[in-house]
């Protein structure tokens, strides 16, 4: 009994622990599932892998695996489309202007701070993955330093004005896109942090060639763009500076108060003898603003009493005066000027003194006022028949490009360091043709000459009073250096059929008032002109 229910409980005993071998070995089955977690974005998107940690040279260890580091990527994406938009109709705008983006300065700066917001964007996404403390910081800088344009150009009224909303939108919006990438920066790295910890065991200290390649470039594309954007706040301190300068006369809103055109006037009105009014000479500049050179004489001529009084303006983009919308020709600024006059309670007769490309401009203006001119005097005066040399393909193309880069004051900047060039020199002087607003100028003037305003002049000379008084003088230079010139000179004598005088001026340049014998020629034949 005893052995048998011994035998019986042992052979129990060891069914029992078969039983439990069963259930409970290696080869089981669990009783239960674990519950599945819901997705995050810790997840990962490869499946894992059954040997362990990856290795970090592993695609699969990448910050991509998170969705707030794809999201980045995919703004940045999104903003540089809206960036390059952006500059593409900036860039229409400097040859068309589109309604309601026309600003009074020359749209070149909006142009350069939609240009450095791309550098940024592009600059980011390719470099996305790689991260690094050179990038982030260098951007920090960019940023600050666009704050500081911000600054400068809404606490600046004239700067406000000429920029406009377009071009304060501009500014702030390199300045959030060099911020965002601070931000990106930011995210990437703890990202990559992340996953590697995740997937690897640690993070890595170590880059692979291809990262420290990628870190080196991105360094040195933003230490360029820091540049870029130095120069700009400098250019900028150059522009506010300038600004201060007030001019002679009155600023006048012209062309439905879409940009401001600057006159001035000296002297007071005269009479005759038989109590009319005495004519008043208007001057219109040649290649360079009034104020330069060719102010010179004429306040000599007034001071010596040969003219009793006298007006002059700045053309749209010279100077004092706003840059017009594009396309500008000859004609719309003869309009400009009859409505900035009219407004300025102005009025004829007038003498019209015009130098070089401005005789272009005056005879314009003298067929659209027959009524009002006593006497027209042209000297060394640009032929209709040779606006193909302003109006060239290879010209437009080259002033465009000085347009784009005129922004980084490569030749203001230093004039104004080591040459001494002064805020007179900038706005009217010597060194007005290397400001924004006179690039421009020039530009709108190349773009119509060989079309629009040869028409209008051409048309002009049909319209010209036959009976008006016409003095020419002519640059000895040119005459014998030109000879297509020297024939177009001869041609201008006979736009009208009363000419006074024609004199050539041996030793004079273009703009003959710069020697002694052209500004006393000068000076005699404007005396004559107004007198007959």
């Amino acid at each position: 009994m005893v052995s048998l229910w011994g035998s019986k409980n042992g052979e129990s005993n060891h069914n029992d622990e078969d039983h439990d071998e069963e259930h409970n070995g290696e080869g089981s089955r669990p009783t239960s599932r674990p519950a599945r977690r819901e997705p995050d974005e810790r997840t990962q998107l490869l499946p894992p892998s059954r040997a362990g940690f990856l290795d970090p040279d592993d695609p699969a260890v990448s910050p991509y695996n998170l969705w707030s580091v794809r999201a980045l990527r995919y703004f940045s994406i999104l903003f540089l489309i809206i960036t390059f938009l952006w500059w593409v109709l900036l860039l229409v705008s400097i040859f068309v202007s589109p309604p309601m983006l026309h600003t009074r300065g020359s749209g070149f700066f909006d142009f350069s701070f939609t240009t450095l917001t791309a550098g940024i964007l592009l600059s980011g996404i390719l470099f996305f993955s790689a991260p690094s403390r050179a990038m982030e910081i260098t951007s920090l800088i960019i940023g600050v330093l666009l704050i500081v344009d911000v600054i400068i150009i809404t606490v600046t009224a004239r700067l406000r004005f000429e920029e406009g909303w377009v071009g304060i939108a501009s500014v702030i919006w390199a300045a959030i896109m060099a911020i965002y990438l601070v931000l990106v920066e930011r995210v990437v790295a703890w990202g990559k942090k992340e996953e590697e910890e995740r997937l690897t065991g640690r993070q890595e200290t170590k880059r692979s060639l291809k990262e420290w390649l990628a870190v080196l470039s991105s360094t040195i594309i933003m230490i360029v763009m820091i540049v870029v954007v130095v120069l700009l706040t400098a250019t900028l301190i150059l522009r506010a500076r300038d600004a201060s300068l007030q001019p002679s006369g009155e600023r006048w809103y012209v062309d439905n108060d879409k940009y401001e055109v600057h006159v001035a006037c000296m002297g007071s009105i005269t009479f005759n003898d038989a109590g009319e009014r005495n004519p008043t000479v208007l001057v219109e500049s040649g290649e360079m603003p009034f104020e330069d050179t060719f102010d010179d004489w004429v306040y000599g001529a007034y001071q010596n009493g040969t003219i009793d009084r006298y007006c002059y303006w700045d053309r749209p983009g010279m100077a004092f005066s706003d840059n017009a919308p594009s396309p500008h020709s000859a004609g719309m600024s003869a309009d400009a000027l009859s409505e900035a006059l009219a407004q300025a309670g102005e009025q004829g007769p007038w003498v019209l003194v015009s130098a070089g490309i401005g005789g272009i401009y005056s005879r314009i203006f003298s067929a659209r006022h027959v009524g009002e001119i006593s006497g027209i005097f042209l000297i060394d005066a640009m032929h209709e028949d040779l606006l193909y040399r302003i109006g060239s393909p290879g010209r437009g193309f080259l002033l465009w490009a000085r347009g784009v880069i005129s922004p980084l004051g490569w030749d203001r900047l230093p004039a104004a360091l080591f040459k001494g060039r002064t805020r007179e020199d900038r706005v009217y002087g010597r060194s007005a043709y290397q400001g924004g607003k006179y690039i421009k100028q020039q530009l709108q003037e190349s773009l119509v000459a060989n079309s629009l305003t040869k028409s209008e002049v051409s048309q002009s000379r049909h319209i010209q009073s036959k009976d008006t008084p016409l003095v020419v003088v002519s640059s000895g230079i040119s005459i014998r250096t030109d000879e297509e010139w020297a024939a177009k000179q001869e041609d201008l004598t006979k736009i009208t059929d009363n000419l006074i005088a024609w004199e050539t001026v041996n030793g004079a340049p273009h703009e003959v008032w710069r020697t002694f014998e052209g500004r006393a020629i000068l000076e005699a034949k404007l005396k004559q002109l107004v007198k007959a």
